[in-house]
């Protein structure tokens, strides 16, 4: 049997200093979000502050839902990020296209049928 070891992600991360907290007790990525619309949206510049504050460890994710074209682009070319984490509608092709590892979020409300559709 395999030992299998829960993983930490903290989500929404605004500040350096909550980041290096955050991995200080234990978590295993943080979570940047690149969402106009989210109240944790980050600048390019606070994003790159906040992923360069940890240590060699933590994985830094980056968070998107629906991005507008050259978005996620963009944000790789300043912010070092791990992986990515899709919210919207993203097909897979547009997820693997990044050429990051990634998690794609599905909600709640969506049926089996569907996802088979489109993954």
């Amino acid at each position: 049997m395999i030992a299998r070891r829960t993983r930490i992600k903290i989500c929404g991360v605004t500040r350096a200093a909550d980041a290096c907290l955050a991995a200080e007790f234990g978590a295993d990525a943080i979570g940047l979000v690149f969402v106009p619309r989210s109240r944790r949206f980050l600048s390019l510049e606070r994003a790159r502050e906040i992923a360069r504050s940890l240590g060699g460890f933590e994985r830094r994710v980056g968070l998107f839902m629906d991005p507008e074209a050259g978005a996620v682009e963009r944000v790789l070319e300043t912010v070092a990020l791990d992986m990515l984490q899709f919210h919207g509608g993203e097909p897979e092709t547009f997820c693997r296209r990044c050429g990051l590892p990634y998690l794609k979020a599905i909600s709640a409300g969506q049926g089996l049928d569907d996802l088979e559709r489109r993954y």
